[in-house]
């Protein structure tokens, strides 16, 4: 396939853009636990664990900037935020569930003790 530039980046294959929406180490614990509705800040900070606050903010963004998630904001006292998936992202879900037991698989390949899961 011919590379391609979008965003003022230049990408090589489909997977690498698609990855630029859903990797990295936080995007797809996010995408998991928005899998089933929406989610206040505090309860996806509490149900991810070893996530900072910074860390969670920042791919919150990039992942509203990618259109993969919606923020919405209730104006009451005290201030309540709430994140959704998109259609996008849902789309994305079952990719990231094959993705999910194509590594179960390799762990059990190389031996990985799975008894804290």
């Amino acid at each position: 396939m011919k590379e391609f530039q979008y965003d003022n980046r230049m990408y090589y294959s489909p997977v690498e853009f698609a990855m630029a929406h859903i990797g990295g180490t936080w995007k797809i614990p996010i995408l998991l636990c928005l899998r089933n509705g929406s989610m206040r800040y505090g309860d996806l900070k509490k149900s991810i664990p070893h996530i900072s606050d910074k860390m969670l903010i920042t791919q919150l963004r990039e992942l509203e900037n990618k259109n993969m998630l919606t923020r919405h904001s209730f104006l009451e006292k005290p201030p309540r935020v709430e994140y959704q998936l998109t259609e996008k992202a849902i789309r994305a879900l079952p990719v990231i569930d094959q993705l999910t037991t194509y590594g179960i698989s390799l762990m059990n390949e190389a031996g990985v003790d799975r008894s804290s899961d």
